[in-house]
């Protein structure tokens, strides 16, 4: 599965970074999202991490495909 982040819709909240911190990070600088891995098998652990910062982030700028 493919994680994407729409760091123009991104508010920096974060949220993202705290459910699933092996996937998303913020960038030092404008605190908007970085992903650290754009493909998540379908076993993984977490890709169920980013399905959930998918549904927390308050400016929907997580989408998984």
């Amino acid at each position: 599965m493919e994680v994407r982040a729409d760091r123009e819709r991104c508010l920096g909240a974060g949220m993202c970074v705290l459910t699933a911190p092996e996937v998303f990070d913020q960038d030092a600088e404008d605190g908007l999202v970085l992903l650290l891995r754009t493909r998540l098998p379908h076993a993984d652990r977490d890709l169920e991490d980013a399905r959930e910062a998918a549904g927390l982030c308050p400016a929907e700028a997580i989408t998984l495909v």
